[in-house]
Parts: structure tokens; sequence; C-alpha cells
């Protein structure tokens, strides 16, 4: 039985004339943007940009909920994997006010749509795909594969809100989508709030059949149902009237909502509907991928291309949908819902309004004790998991703060957070299982997309989080991570985008201690990817001990608008610093360490510089073999806690001035670097300081194999005695002293591959 009445239907189709009419404008027209004249070559965009192809089936979709939303009063936000579809969008947005709210030159008259139409796709307008510059909008959908685990992000925690994903055929067949069905099973539906799937089958990708499209209703039916949803098949290419069978759809799915399997829908629709059949020259176009982005784009200079353009406006009769003065028809603009209920409008959409500081525990209680550097030993990151299992505490009303992880929160010891909260986890176990609960805040999955995508739509809505990971792995996301800098460097130009907690990444596991795991576990080049982003962006922390590594973690997760990674050692080290100090270390991002240091205060014959945990207890190491090797040399030992701190000021705002560089490195002295990374990500923070050439900088040389860490850092040529060789060297020592050092590298290794494992002079070893 229909649940909506002809009447409405004739205006929800009228409403979707007016979107599709403006979405084909957007992507042809300059000009005449209500062809009150015939149509000529000049009234079009030189480089017409955008993808068709989706965006009737988007009308239909944002139409159908426009009026889901006016019958129940259902808070919803839209994520919109097809994020080229952007015209649809936009016109949505517009004829819903929300644009002209947020920019007063979107007017809805004549010159307000002029605006849309002419802005579309143009120099210094909108893009041609959803970006942080469009209401509503939380993911962009450029890169695609990621809508549906970030709209599942956005749904956590927020019991009353309903998030529509529509996820095209085309990212359906990607990996992180694949993934991403399962995210039901972590989903709190009563703590929480619910996600609507819309897997939008138009058939087509960019030249090719879409997997999905060629599958039959009974194969999606069964695919989805073993995922562990409630599938429906919506085919409007077959029903009498499209809007009606939506509506019936979506209204099944929001009462089916408390079910014990949620819905989804399969929306099959024709690929670019609307558009000609075909184009002169006989190619056909609407219901083909002929139809995905731009048909008929030579219509600038193809006369029968222009009348052929002409008429696809045309018979949509915008004489009829908008009046003389621009401003849409009555019945139009009665089809959105109104204020925050609007689909641009909700606040999710612009969740920085709806973020509270977090109630971050004080640090004295976690701190490691100690009389002297280095006279305790403990393991960072299970220092942090302490303190951050209390700052769960301190959240568990207010539930706005989630770790993810991909399945190695224990391994990375971080297993205190779970006496805080469960494992989020909705299914029943047959086997044996721990710490499993529908309400825990730490989501382990063996999918870092998953993790990444559940995050940004985490933090996009409001809220906080950590994502703790393997950093061999966690390059898996790398795409997701290059377009969230670039939403936070576009969202920082938007002024009425509030600002939102930063992705904080804890990166442990590192290489120099694989733990027999081998050379695959070995890759610290996401540091170089985030020295890619912009400055405004990118902050990059190599805390040495667990006291710097709380002071990191307390200023990221009160930090908004950033993307922080921060790298820590998990098994227990030296701490070198007490809390007081570790704070003032951090906030100058790079200090000497007088107390390792034989400089006297005098200017040093060279400098041991290092940032991490391992290549800062190689040169401490290295010091102390000084001394006892060279002792006429003068050394400075220099910790570097900020990578950012080395780039000139004028380059970066966490950047080192001048004197304080000169401070840690004088001016003509050789520098041996120990660096966490691959040395190149150094030299280039350093480009446009003084004498760079003077910094040789030692790090992971992807050499690796199971081995012993001794043998992993020799390889590399990161043991205290090459950094003590390496130091007599550029400093004009003797180099029989450097032979000698070398001499007992050598044994020890000799050591380590006659006994499998390191020699006490090595794992024993302690700052006297």
């Amino acid at each position: 039985m229909k649940t909506i009445e002809g009447t409405e239907t004739a205006t929800l189709r009228r409403y979707r004339r007016a979107c599709d009419y403006l979405a084909v404008a957007m992507i042809y027209l300059r000009d005449n943007t209500l062809l009150r004249e015939p149509l000529r070559p000049e009234h079009l965009k030189p480089r017409p940009l955008g993808h068709w192809g989706t965006c009737p089936g988007l009308t239909l979709v944002y139409s159908g909920l426009n009026r889901l939303v006016r019958r129940t009063g259902q808070r919803t936000l839209l994520v919109t994997g097809p994020g080229h579809g952007a015209p649809a969008i936009h016109a949505n947005l517009w004829l819903e006010g929300t644009h002209a709210e947020y920019d007063p030159a979107l007017s809805l008259d004549g010159s307000g749509l002029a605006e849309l139409v002419g802005r579309f796709s143009w120099p210094g307008g909108f893009p041609s795909h959803l970006s942080p510059e469009v209401p509503g909008v939380i993911h962009e959908g450029g890169e695609l594969g990621y809508a549906l685990a970030t709209a599942f992000g956005a749904a956590l925690d927020d019991p009353g809100l309903l998030v529509a994903c529509v996820v095209g055929d085309g990212e359906a067949e990607t990996g992180p989508t694949a993934a991403s069905w399962h995210c039901e099973k972590f989903l709190d539906r009563v703590g929480g709030g619910n996600v609507l799937p819309i897997l939008h089958l138009n058939g087509y990708k960019i030249a090719s059949p879409t997997v999905y499209g060629t599958m039959s209703d009974d194969e999606l039916v069964a695919y989805f149902t073993g995922c562990g949803w409630s599938p429906r098949i919506v085919d409007v290419t077959k029903a009498a009237d499209a809007d009606a069978c939506l509506a019936d759809a979506l209204d099944a799915a929001h009462g089916d909502l408390a079910g014990d399997r949620p819905p989804m829908l399969v929306l099959r629709s024709a690929k670019g509907a609307g558009a000609p059949e075909s184009d002169p020259e006989g190619t056909p176009l609407a219901g083909t991928f002929h139809a995905h982005q731009v048909p008929l784009s030579a219509a600038r200079d193809d006369p029968d291309h222009l009348a052929l353009l002409e008429n696809w406006l045309r018979s949509y009769h915008p004489e009829e949908l908008f009046g003389d003065d621009g401003v849409p028809a009555g019945d139009l603009l009665s089809v959105p819902p109104e204020g925050e209920l609007r689909l641009g409008k909700v606040p999710q959409a612009n969740g920085g309004l709806l973020r509270r500081d977090l109630p971050l525990p004080a640090l004295e209680k976690f701190r490691v004790g100690l009389d002297r550097p280095g006279g305790a030993a403990a393991s960072p990151t299970e220092t942090a998991a302490t303190w951050l299992a209390e700052l769960m505490r301190a959240t568990e009303d207010r539930r706005d703060f989630r770790v993810v992880c991909p399945d190695e929160l224990e391994s990375n010891k971080l297993g205190p957070l779970l006496t805080a909260t469960a494992r989020a986890f909705t299914r029943e176990v047959p086997g044996y299982a721990e710490q499993l609960g529908a309400d825990g805040r730490v989501m382990e999955v063996l999918s870092e997309h998953l993790c990444q995508g559940w995050l940004q739509g985490y933090l996009l809505t409001g809220r906080h989080g950590l994502f703790p990971c393997y950093e061999a792995f966690v390059s898996i996301v790398d795409g997701m991570v290059n377009q969230y800098a670039k939403f936070l460097k576009m969202s920082g130009e938007v002024a009425w985008r509030a600002p939102v907690a930063s992705l904080n990444y804890l990166l442990t596991s590192e290489g120099w201690r694989q733990e027999h795991n081998g050379y695959s576990h070995q890759g610290p080049g996401f540091l170089n990817n985030m020295l890619t982003k912009k400055a405004s962006v990118a902050r990059v922390y190599l805390p040495a001990d667990a006291n710097t590594l709380l002071v990191t973690l307390e200023h990221c997760l009160a930090s908004t608008d950033r993307i922080n990674v921060v790298v820590a050692g998990k098994q227990a080290t030296g701490v070198w610093l007490d809390l007081p100090e570790a704070r003032e270390h951090f906030r100058a991002g790079a200090g000497v360490w007088h107390w390792a240091s034989t400089d006297d205060g005098r200017d040093p014959d060279v400098v041991l510089a290092c940032a991490g945990t391992v290549p800062t207890t190689e040169t401490l190491a290295a010091a102390e073999l000084l001394a006892e090797s060279a002792p006429g040399l003068r050394v400075r030992v220099v910790n570097v806690v900020d990578l950012l701190s080395l780039a000139p000021a004028e380059r970066h705002p966490h950047g080192l001035a001048d004197p304080e560089f000169e401070a840690c490195f004088g001016t003509d002295v050789p520098v041996v670097f120990a660096f966490h990374g691959y040395p190149s990500a150094v030299h280039e923070v350093l480009h446009g300081r003084p004498a760079p050439d003077r910094f040789h900088v030692h790090g992971y040389l992807e050499e690796g194999t199971t081995t012993t860490p001794f043998d992993l850092l020799a390889s590399n040529r990161m043991t205290r005695h090459d950094l003590a060789r390496a130091a007599v060297s550029h400093a004009g020592g003797d180099p029989a002293t450097g032979e000698e050092l070398l001499r007992r590298r050598d044994e020890l290794l000799a050591h380590a591959f006659a006994h499998g494992e390191d020699a006490p002079e090595i794992t024993g070893w302690r700052w006297s």
C-alpha cells in the first residue's frame, strides 16, 4: 500500500526537475542560466566539468530523505560517496535555503541562481566534487571507498541520529567499502545512532559496467544478508512512480531501524537519467557510461551538440519552476524540512560547533618518578595507557572519546585501556572471547581503512579520538590521510566551519624493535608523507621517554584542526626527564641535554642529536663511549621531540627561531643526528637552515631482517658505535679511535649471531 499521495509525488517530481535542471546548468552554463533567450556558445563554460551520471539518482535520494525528515522529524546526516555528483547536492542545498544562509550571494532568486551556476567548477568557485566549502559535508567523496566507514563513525555515541550513506556502485568495488559492510557489527544502536546505506546501482563507472550493477537481485540480497543487513531492492527503472517507490522503501527502512537486522536499500536507477538518448553521432548517452561525466562536451564548438544540449535543458521546463525573478515556485520550497532538520544544516555536519574540550586528567598521578636522568625505566605506551584509561573513565557519561586500533591494542602495551572500557562488538561470539561489549569504546578491527574512516566521521561530528597503529602498517591509510589533510586545510579557510578535534596517531611497534617480525614490519615512511602536508595541519612528535609521551598526548588531545603523528616505543626504556622537564622540553621542541654533554657550555667540537626512543638511547650510549674513548672531545647532546622545530620559522609555525636553533646546533659545528626514520625526512625539514650539509643523519636505510635489535641497528649504521665513530670522524679526531669503536661493534654482532640475543653490554646498558 502506498504511503505517499499522488499530489505529493507530483510536487516531488517538480522538485527533482528543478534540481536536475540546476545540475545540468551548473555543469555547462556560465550565462543565460534560466534560458530566457536561445542558447549560444558564449553562454557555455569553456571547460565543462562535473559528473552528470549520478546526479539524478542523488537528487532522488535527497528529495526522498527530505520527505522522510519532514514526516518523521528524524534528525538525519547525509554522507555522499559519489562526491563528484556535487551539482545535485548544490542544487538541493540552494533550494532548501542553506546555501543562502551561509552565503547571501546564493540567494533564492535569479541573482543567487546565476551565482550558484556560474560558481560551480569555476576558478575561485566550488570544485567539481564535494568539499568543506559545501554545507552538510563531512566526506568529499573524491577518493572512493570511505563513505560508509565515515558514516558509521558519525553515528557512534549519537542516539537518535540517522546517517544516510549513498554508496556508488563503482565505489562499492573498492576494498575499504567491502570491509565497511561489516561495520554494523561494531555499532551499538542503543547508545548510538543508525546508519542507512543506500547502494546506488546505476550500472556503470567511468567506462565500464560495475560489478554490483551486473549482480541479480537474488545475488544482492544473499550477499548483503550474509553481511548482516536486511536489504531491500528499490528498482525505480521499473516503477510507475519513482518517488512513491523510494518513499515506500524509506518509510519501511525507518520503521525497521530498531529491528534485529539493520535495513539497507539497493537503489537501481538509470545512469544519467534525463540526458538525451544519444548524441548527434549516434553514441548512446542516457543509461550508459557515456553519461558518467559530461555528455555533449563539444557543445561550445559543435552546433548540433549545442542544439541537443538546449533541448535537454528546456526539457525540464524551467519557466514552470522559477518565476520571472528566478525565485523557485512555492511548492518546491515546501519539500525540504526546516531549520536544523535540513540535510545541509544538521549540526553534526559542522561538528566543531558540538565539540567540547576533553576533561584531561592531570599527569602527575601517572608520571614516572626519577631522581636522575635514566634513574628509572618504563614502557612509554604502557605508561600512557594508564592515563588514557583514566580519560576513558572521565568521559564515560559524555561518551565523546574513542580509541580505534587494528587489533593491536595489547600488542602495543595499551591494554590498561581495557580496564576502563570494553572492545566494541555487538555480535554473540560462539567461542572464547574477552572484554567485548556493545558499548565498548575501544574499536579493534583488522582494517586500518575502517579505523581511519570511523575516526574521521567521529571527529568531524564533534568528538575526540586516538588511532594507535603499528608504524609499518599505518601507511595503508596514506591516501585517506592525504584527503583528510586537504579537508582540514580547506576547512580552515571557511569562516563558518568550527574547529574540530585533531586526528591523533600513536605509532608504535616501530621498526627498531621489530621483535622478530622481520623486514616487512619496518617502515617509518608515514613521517615522510606527513612532511608533504600544509604547515597549518601537520605535526610530528618523537617523545624519547614515558614522561615526554604523556606531555605530548596531553597536548595533542587538546588541540584542534591538526593531524598529530606521535611515534613512541612500547618496550621499557630509560626515563630521561621528570615531568616538569618533559613539559619544558616539549614546549621548546628541542633542547640541549646538558647532563649528557661534555662541552661545559662552550662551543662543542661535535653535536650528537637524536629524535625517537631507540635513537635517543643509542645517542646517549655513544656520548658515554666518546667520554671514554675520546675524553678530549667536547660533545653536546641535543634531543628533538618536535621534528618540525628543525624547520626555519618562516616555513613552519613550530620552527625554532634562529637564536634557539643556534643554541642547540651551533653555526658551523658538525652534527651527527640519530633519527628514528628515513634520513631524508630530517634533510627535508632542515632545508632553508644555514649550512645544512653539516648535518650527518643516521637513520633507517631500508635494511633489515628477522634479527636482534643491535644487528638491525648495525645494518642501518645506527649503533652507538657507528654514531660515536661518525662524531670522531667529523670532529677531526683520531681515526684509530673510530676503527676501535667499529671493531667492538663487530664483536658484539658476532655475539648476537652466536647466541641469538644481544650481549648484556647492550641489553643491560644504563646511563651512568
